[in-house]
This record gives structure tokens, C-alpha cells and sequence, in this order.
């Protein structure tokens, strides 16, 4: 039976900041569970092949039946392996709001202001653009400007300022809202997962311990204490004990998992799926949020426009020598190269909508090869009033959980949603883009709001952002406190996506590295 100081599940983005950062100074001997493989392939370093990510490194989760995309199931990819889904997902650096973390505060979430948490994004943060007030050029997470954006990104933030919708070069900055081009999680134009950044370089110590393939079936608890996690390897059972405690970093949909395997859930349900129940815990897999995204796409024919034509095809086979030789040009690309952050709703605190611009069209999460030549521009509900769930589907490890993320279970969503597909069909419309005779592969009245909620729900879906299912906060009710320890179970921390207490505005790769980097500080402190 192997010992350690810390045994962290996940190796994502918030576990690989765990692993590292808890490992670097020797002291701790530390092993770090990952349920997928390395991820050290060429097809997922190279920005370009996002489309054609290896099946291996996707856990392509589908979810349950939702009332209110007409009774679909939606699509939820998630990243397996070392850098989770840093690994997969299109790069994008955002933090969010400062608006979001002052509420994390003010819903009891001490410490985590927006005061409290910018340190730690720039101690993260390796940008390209060097030091200042809000950002770092010394952490081990590369974040780069984007160097070949395509001609027709250049061309949306144009169109957006022709409706006097202000650029913004820093979305991260002193103000959110605007459209610029996103910067991105890169190094010499090679994607910069958190396992690149946190995991690699600490692959030689010898208090560090990284395994890989590893199915964690529950977290052992005793006397009210996690002592080590219950394992199993190609068809072997194992158990690893740790002294010090345990790190749930397995996301929001595995690390609610993992606790209802391990007893700690809402009774009832443990109960029916045979469960022996530890702690009686409902907000664990509760309370899920997501980003509901909905997809303009125009046909449009222009070298600078993606296409799975013939002529598209030689450029992007002519752009991966490039790349391949120089690690420059069109390979390079997130995909998602331009967008922007918007307030439709007068009482909204903060931009209240997101815009992500492709110069491509996207159809089916992007798995179908469209053959014709345009571009897609997805909008977001960036606060979403619906709320979803993760269940168990069974006892079993190996089984994906039950997923409903509920979109659109809330009118409000709907009525913001609606207002954001107006103003993205008007900048389709202004000059800038029209300039590329774009045609909408999907006409519609976008003034009837019967036709246009129609076309939402029959469409709408993810855009990857889940969490809060297993929130923090200062109630009792709260999965883990505001120091991710979890309640009512001494030597269990938990770090990553699932503890948000409520969805950032923006992407959530960046914030779960940040929350990763504050739970090492908070576990070094309880251990000292």
C-alpha cells in the first residue's frame, strides 16, 4: 500500500495547479490520479487540430433530456487526461468579471473578492505582454496575444464598432466590456495546457508522483476523515492512503461523482443506488450552471473563411507544414479568435451576454465536416438563472454520471438569449461583414420572438463552461467552506469548477487554475 502526504484526483486544470504547486519546495510527497493518459501528442499541442482532438483525450459526455431545448440531450466533451480540459477546449484566457468574485464574497464566500483573487491570477499568469496592475509575466501558465488571426476576425470587431460597440484590446483588464481578439493559452504557438504548465516540470521529482489511467472507485473515509483513495488500474484494485489528505480536482461533473461513490451526497439518492451513505449532503451535484450558447452560422465564399472544400483543405494542409516547420500561421488558431462581452439588461452588474467569433462554420460541436466556406458567431448567457444537476446513474466507477444542465429551464435566460441573437444578427449585418456576402444558413424573422425562441431551443447547447456542483460558501448546506475544505469531513479539500458558487462571466479554464493555485496555499497552510 503506497503512502503519501497528499493523494489530488484529477489532473486537470485546478489539479495539476494543486499537484504542482504542492509539490514544488520537496517537502510534500505528493500523488497525482488522472483517469485518461498524458496528452503528449502532437494533435493536441497543435492549436489547429482542436477539430481533430484524439477520441482518447474526450470523456463526450451526453446529457439527459432537457425540457427546455425540446427535449434534446446535449452534448458536454470533457477533457481526460493530464490538463483536462486545458487540453481540448479552444484556449481562450478569461477571467470573468471583477463583479463575480465581489458576489462570491458577498454571498459569505470570505476571501475571495476580487481583491483577493487578481494576485493569484497574476501569479499564474506567464503573459506575453509583460507586467502590469492586472496581469503576471513570471507564473508557469503562458498566455500569449494571438499572432495570425484571420482577416475576417479583424473584420467582426470592425463590424461590431460600426454599431458603436467599443474594442477592448484586454479583456482581463480595468474593464470587460467591448470586442477584441481573445488572448489565448499558448507558447511559440503550441497550446499551453496546465499539465504543460504545472505537471512537466515537476515530472522529476521525486516527492511527485503522477499516474496516469487511474479509475478512482471512492475516497476511503474513516473516523470521519479522508485517509487515501480506493483505486483501480488496468483491472487492479488498489488502495493509496494519504496522511495529510486528499484534493477532489475532478471537475464539475466527476468531482460530485466521486463524492456520491464515496458516500457523501443527498441520502436519498445514495441510498437507491446502493450506497452506503457518510454524509448527507443535497447540494453535492446540485446547483449546476452552464453557459447556454446559441449559433448564427453564414455561408460565405473567401480564402480568408474556413471550409472542408477542396481549396480549404489545401490551405489547411499547406498551413500544417507551416506549422510544423515554424510553429507559426493558421495552425495556430483557437478557432474562437474574436468575441466580446456585452450588457443587455440595464440592471445587469456587469456584461451579461458573450460573443465568440469563428471564421468558420461550426455545425454539431463542431464533429460534422461542413464543406462549405463562412463563419459562426455564438452568443452566451453569461449569469444564467437555470440551474441543473448531476446524479449517479449507478454505483459504478466506470459509468458516466446522469448530466442535465436544465438550460433554459428559466425564462430570463430565454428573453437574454433572444436579445443577444438581435444585436449578433445586426453585426452580421454591418458593413465590415457584409462586405463578405454573407448568407445565414438558417434564415429566420429574428423580430418574432415566437420564431426566434423556436429557433433557440431547437438549436441551443453548451458552449463548456459547467459548474457549482460542489459549491462553496459559509452555509452549512455548502458542499466545501471558503478554505475548499469539506464539511463535515476533516482531510478533504475540493478544487475546481464544481465549487464556484455561482458561473463566472466568461470562460472558466483561467478561473480554475486560479483556484487551484489559492487551495495548494490553503492545504500548506493546514498541514504546516
Amino acid at each position: 500500500m503506497d503512502q503519501f502526504d497528499v493523494i489530488v484526483i484529477g489532473g486537470g486544470s485546478a489539479g495539476s495547479a494543486v499537484a504542482g504547486r504542492l509539490s514544488e519546495d520537496g517537502t510534500r510527497r505528493v500523488c497525482l490520479l488522472e483517469a485518461g493518459g498524458t496528452n503528449d501528442n502532437f494533435r493536441i499541442k497543435t492549436p489547429g487540430l482542436l477539430v481533430a482532438l484524439p477520441k482518447q483525450a474526450n470523456w463526450a459526455f451526453e446529457t439527459e433530456p432537457m425540457e427546455g431545448l425540446n427535449g434534446r440531450r446535449g452534448y458536454q466533451p470533457r477533457g481526460k487526461g493530464l490538463g483536462g480540459s486545458s487540453a481540448i477546449n479552444a484556449m481562450l484566457y478569461v477571467r470573468g468579471n471583477a463583479w463575480d468574485y465581489d458576489n462570491w464574497a458577498a454571498l459569505g464566500c470570505t476571501g475571495w473578492a476580487y481583491d483577493d483573487v487578481l494576485p493569484y491570477f497574476r501569479k499564474a499568469e506567464n503573459n506575453a505582454r509583460g507586467v502590469d496592475a492586472f496581469h503576471g509575466d513570471s507564473g508557469p501558465l503562458s498566455v500569449s496575444d494571438q499572432h495570425w488571426p484571420s482577416p475576417a476576425s479583424r473584420a467582426f470587431i470592425e463590424a461590431s464598432a460600426q454599431l458603436q460597440l467599443p474594442r477592448n484590446p484586454d479583456f482581463n483588464g480595468a474593464k470587460q466590456d467591448g470586442f477584441g481578439l481573445y488572448q489565448v493559452t499558448q507558447r511559440n504557438g503550441e497550446r499551453w495546457s496546465a499539465a504543460r504548465a504545472y505537471v512537466e516540470p515537476g515530472r522529476s521529482r521525486p516527492n511527485l508522483s503522477v499516474r496516469t489511467g487511474v479509475v478512482v472507485e471512492k475516497i476511503l473515509i474513516e473516523n470521519g476523515r479522508a485517509v487515501g483513495v480506493a483505486v483501480r488500474r488496468g483491472g487492479q484494485r488498489d488502495e493509496l492512503r494519504a496522511s495529510g489528505g486528499v484534493v477532489l480536482s475532478a471537475g464539475a461533473f466527476g468531482s460530485p461523482q466521486i463524492l456520491m461513490l464515496s458516500g457523501i451526497g443527498p441520502a436519498a439518492h445514495l441510498q437507491e443506488k446502493g450506497i452506503p451513505v457518510v454524509r448527507d449532503c443535497p447540494a453535492v451535484g446540485a446547483d449546476l450552471q452552464d453557459h447556454c450558447d446559441f449559433i448564427l452560422s453564414y455561408e460565405a465564399k473567401s480564402s480568408d473563411l474556413m471550409g472542408g472544400s477542396l481549396a480549404g483543405m489545401w490551405r489547411m494542409g499547406k498551413a500544417l507544414i507551416e506549422y510544423i516547420r515554424h510553429r507559426t500561421g493558421t495552425m495556430t488558431t483557437p478557432f474562437a479568435e474574436a468575441g466580446g462581452f456585452w450588457t443587455l439588461d440595464p440592471a445587469s452588474p456587469a456584461p451579461d451576454i458573450q460573443y465568440h467569433f469563428i471564421p468558420g462554420i461550426v455545425q454539431n460541436h463542431g464533429r460534422d465536416t461542413v464543406r462549405e466556406h463562412g463563419f459562426s458567431v455564438h452568443a452566451c448567457v453569461l449569469r444564467p438563472d437555470s440551474r441543473g444537476w448531476v446524479r449517479l446513474h449507478s454505483a459504478d466507477p466506470f459509468a458516466a454520471p446522469a448530466i442535465n444542465p436544465n438550460f433554459l429551464a428559466d425564462d430570463r435566460d430565454l428573453v437574454l438569449l433572444r436579445k443577444a441573437a438581435r444585436l449578433m444578427q445586426r453585426i452580421c449585418e454591418a458593413p465590415a461583414l457584409a462586405a463578405y456576402a454573407p448568407k445565414d444558413r438558417n434564415p429566420i424573422d429574428y423580430n418574432d420572438d415566437a420564431v426566434l425562441d423556436a429557433a433557440i431551443r431547437g438549436s441551443a447547447d453548451t458552449i463548456y463552461h459547467p459548474v457549482g456542483t460542489c459549491r462553496m460558501g459559509a452555509d452549512h448546506g455548502a458542499v466545501v467552506d471558503p478554505r475548499l475544505k469539506a464539511r463535515g469531513i476533516d482531510g478533504l479539500w475540493a478544487a475546481d469548477a464544481s465549487i464556484m458558487p455561482r458561473l463566472v462571466s466568461g470562460n472558466t479554464n483561467a478561473p480554475s487554475i486560479m483556484i487551484g493555485e489559492r487551495a495548494a496555499d490553503f492545504i500548506k497552510a493546514a498541514l504546516a
